[in-house]
């Protein structure tokens, strides 16, 4: 396809930070690759190279953060030759792309949830996009109709499955007023606790507990964006341990 206009859209949802949502490449160096980055959103572009062979055509924009919190995002992008419109979550960002061409030329073949081993080094060092896509939208092609019908010629279809499987996980939401309560183990000489959390608020207390028998007290806490532990002991002389990070 060698065209002047392109509108892609879909919806993605994953617990993974890195991943490609697709990818498509053509013989004048022309190329187009969306993919997750430490979960953030990242489109690089390239409508061609010259005959001297420049790279200045590249252009690469990076928008979202915590892309991989497993909740749906919307991606829409619409591109007018150089001109670029890259909306997120209804969040749009305009730009326009480096070099000097207008029309984007992939002929080779587009794909989505990963990119074909090609022998370059950027092949081999990107993954595959391990989660869930729906409603891909290709210039009016609806890819997961087509898919799913299988309409698609050529195609080489993985091993795709047409649900979303939920993740095992069941996250807990804290409003800043609101605790959970479990009961402690006593008689035990090991105290072990591990989990993960994600938050906005630079401070605020993560975890409390009381030792048995009066011996002291765990605490665990963001202080200013870092996380400190305060372990207080009330038989040693050194009573008081903190630890930060």
């Amino acid at each position: 396809m060698k065209t002047l206009k392109d509108v892609i859209s879909l919806k993605f949802k994953t617990s993974e930070s890195e991943g490609v949502i697709f990818h498509g490449e053509g013989q004048q160096g022309d190329y187009i690759t969306l993919e997750l980055k430490k979960a953030k959103l990242v489109l690089s572009l390239n409508l061609g190279i010259n005959q001297l062979g420049s790279i200045y055509g590249h252009t690469s924009v990076m928008t979202g953060s915590l892309l991989d919190d497993h909740h749906w995002h919307s991606i829409l992008i619409e591109r007018h030759g150089r001109n670029i419109n890259l909306t997120l979550d209804r969040h749009m960002q305009h730009f326009r792309t480096n070099g000097e061409f207008d029309y984007l030329d992939l002929d080779y073949e587009i794909t989505f949830g990963g990119m074909p081993f090609s022998g370059k080094p950027s092949s081999n060092s990107r993954k595959n996009f391990k989660g869930c896509m729906e409603s891909i939208n290709y210039n009016g092609n609806n890819i997961t109709d087509l898919a799913k019908r299988k309409k698609l010629e050529p195609s080489n279809v993985g091993n795709l499955s047409f649900s979303c499987v939920e993740p095992h996980t069941v996250p807990v939401f804290f409003n800043a007023t609101s605790y959970l309560e479990v009961p402690g183990r006593p008689s035990q000489d090991l105290f072990s606790v591990s989990f993960l959390f994600r938050t906005w608020n630079p401070s605020g207390l993560l975890l409390f507990s009381n030792f048995a028998d009066d011996l002291g007290n765990v605490e665990i806490d963001i202080n200013e964006g870092k996380v400190s532990v305060h372990i207080n002991v009330t038989l040693m002389k050194k009573n008081r341990i903190d630890i930060s990070s």
